[in-house]
C-alpha cells in the first residue's frame, strides 16, 4: 500500500509540474530565437539596444580600436611599453595572424553588424511612429562598424585599385545569423554600402541631441569621415556643414572640459561609461595608475614639441608621478565617456574641404580653424593654408584614434626607429584573423601575411 501511495504522489507532483511549466511558458531568456526576440514593438528594441552594446565593447568603441590606430601611427611620439604582448606586437608592427586583439576587433564589429540586421529584419513589428528611427539607428551602427572593419583590414582608399584590391566581407540584413562563408567584397563595395547605410540613416534620424543613441548629426558626421578617406571633398565638406548647421551641439568653452566626464554638447557620438555599465580602454591603457590606468603608453617630446607653449591642448599632458612618464590627460576617468566623433572635427573637416575646393560653404577656412585655435588660447592665424588646417587637426584629435586614418588618406608616411613605413604599407594593416581564415575558405589573407 506504501509502494501505490508513493508512485500515485509521484505522478501528482510530475502532473502538476507539467501543468505549471505550460501555463508559465518557461523559456530560457539567453537561448531565445527570432521568434521571441523579434516578435514585437518591445523586443525589437531591446535588440538595438543590444547592438548598441555591442558597438560599446571594449574591442571596438569601448577604446582598443583607438588604441590601436595611435599605436600602428606611434611615429616616435608614443611609446608602448606595457606587458601585452598581442597589443605590444601592433605597436611594433610584428602582427601574426593569430593575435588576439585582431581577432576581437573583427569579432565585435561583425557582433554589432549582426544584431544590426537582426533589428532591420524586424522592423513590420515596430510601432509605426518609431519604424524610421529604429532603421535609421540600425543602419548607423551597420555602417560605421562596416567602416571600422575596412579602415583596419584593408588596403586604404587613397591607395587606388578600389575595385579590386579586397576590402571586407559585407554582411547585410539577408545574411543575419548565416554560417555559410563569404567573400571579402572590394574596398569600393564596402564604402559603397557604408555610404548608402549612413546616407539612409541620415535621412531618418531625429536631430540630437540624444543621449547614448544615433542621431541625424552623428550619421553626418560619420559620412564627411568616410568621404574625407575617399577624397570626395565636396561631399565631405557637406556632410561636416549639415552636422554644424542644426545648432544643436556646441563647442565646449575649454578643451579640458571635453574629456573626462559624462557626455557633452560637443559630443555627437559617444560611449557613455558609468560604475555600472560600459568600459573605457583608452584610460585602461594610457592613464597613470593614480589615474585608474595601466600605463602602458609614454608620450615622447617630439610630439610635445609639435604644440605652441601657449597651447591648452599641450596642457593636458601631466608627468605621471609613480614613473615620471608623460601621459595623455584626455582619458583619466575611468568613467568618462570615450569619445568617438566631436563637433570640433566638423570645423576642421569643413575648413580643410573649402580650403582645397576654393570655397566657403558654412563658413571660411580661416574662421572655422580659429574657431578651434581659439578654444585651444591660440591668436588668430591673419591667413590660413592647407598645411595650417591639417596641423589643427592633428592636435585637436590627437589620440583619439584618427591619427593612422589621416596619414593614410593624404598618402603619408611614418617613422618607427630606423624605419619608414608608407601610407599603403602592408604593416599597417590588420591581418584577417586566422580563426576567420579556418573556418572561411572564401577568404583570402592580406599581403604580407601567411596564414597558419
Amino acid at each position: 500500500m506504501k509502494k501505490i501511495n508513493k508512485i500515485l504522489f509521484a505522478s501528482f507532483l510530475l502532473i502538476s509540474f507539467t501543468a505549471c511549466e505550460e501555463d508559465l511558458e518557461l523559456t530560457d531568456p539567453n537561448n531565445t530565437g527570432d521568434a521571441i526576440a523579434l516578435i514585437n514593438d518591445k523586443n525589437v528594441k531591446s535588440t538595438l539596444v543590444g547592438a548598441y552594446n555591442a558597438i560599446s565593447s571594449g574591442n571596438l568603441f569601448g577604446g582598443n580600436t583607438f588604441r590601436n590606430s595611435e599605436l600602428l601611427a606611434a611615429n616616435d611620439e608614443i611609446v608602448f611599453s606595457g606587458t601585452f604582448n598581442d597589443v605590444a606586437d601592433i605597436y611594433g608592427k610584428s602582427i601574426i595572424t593569430a593575435n588576439a586583439d585582431v581577432a576581437n576587433l573583427w569579432i565585435a564589429s561583425y557582433n554589432t553588424i549582426n544584431v544590426a540586421n537582426n533589428v532591420l529584419s524586424a522592423l513590420s513589428v515596430v510601432n509605426d511612429s518609431d519604424q524610421d528611427q529604429v532603421e535609421g539607428e540600425a543602419l548607423f551602427l551597420r555602417g560605421v562598424a562596416h567602416f571600422e572593419l575596412v579602415l583596419m583590414y584593408a588596403k586604404p582608399y587613397s591607395a587606388g585599385n578600389t575595385t579590386t584590391n579586397p576590402g571586407v566581407p559585407l554582411m547585410l540584413t539577408e545574411n543575419r545569423n548565416s554560417t555559410d562563408p563569404i567573400a571579402r567584397a572590394s574596398v569600393q563595395q564596402v564604402y559603397d554600402q557604408i555610404v548608402a547605410d549612413l546616407t539612409l540613416a541620415e535621412s531618418l534620424l531625429a536631430e540630437g541631441p540624444s543621449a547614448e543613441k544615433a542621431t541625424k548629426e552623428a550619421a553626418a558626421a560619420f559620412l564627411s569621415r568616410v568621404y574625407l578617406q575617399m577624397g570626395e571633398y565636396e561631399d565631405a565638406r557637406d556632410a561636416a556643414n549639415r552636422a554644424l548647421s542644426t545648432g544643436n551641439y556646441s563647442l565646449r568653452p575649454t578643451v579640458a572640459s571635453v574629456f573626462n566626464g559624462a557626455s557633452t554638447s560637443e559630443d555627437l557620438f559617444d560611449i557613455p561609461v558609468s560604475t555600472v555599465d560600459g568600459v573605457n580602454n583608452m584610460n585602461t591603457f594610457y592613464a597613470s595608475a593614480t589615474n585608474g590606468g595601466r600605463g602602458d603608453v609614454e608620450v615622447l617630446a617630439t610630439h610635445l614639441n609639435l604644440y605652441d607653449a601657449s597651447d591648452a591642448r599641450r596642457n593636458l599632458f601631466y608627468i605621471d608621478t609613480g614613473t615620471g612618464d608623460t601621459r595623455v590627460g584626455k582619458w583619466i576617468n575611468r568613467y568618462g565617456s570615450v569619445k568617438v566623433i566631436r563637433l570640433a572635427e566638423m570645423f576642421l573637416t569643413r575648413a580643410e574641404c573649402n580650403q582645397r575646393l576654393g570655397t566657403t560653404v558654412g563658413d571660411t577656412p580661416l574662421n572655422d580653424v580659429n574657431t578651434i585655435r581659439n578654444r585651444a588660447g591660440l591668436i588668430d592665424l591673419g591667413a590660413v593654408t592647407l598645411g595650417d588646417i591639417l596641423n589643427e587637426r592633428r592636435l585637436e584629435l590627437a589620440h583619439e584614434g584618427q591619427r593612422l586614418h589621416d596619414i593614410k588618406r593624404l598618402q603619408g608616411s611614418l617613422v618607427q626607429g630606423a624605419t619608414t613605413y608608407q601610407f599603403d604599407d602592408n604593416k599597417l594593416v590588420f591581418p584577417i584573423p586566422q580563426r576567420e581564415m579556418d573556418v572561411n575558405n572564401l577568404l583570402n589573407q592580406n599581403d604580407g601575411y601567411s596564414s597558419n
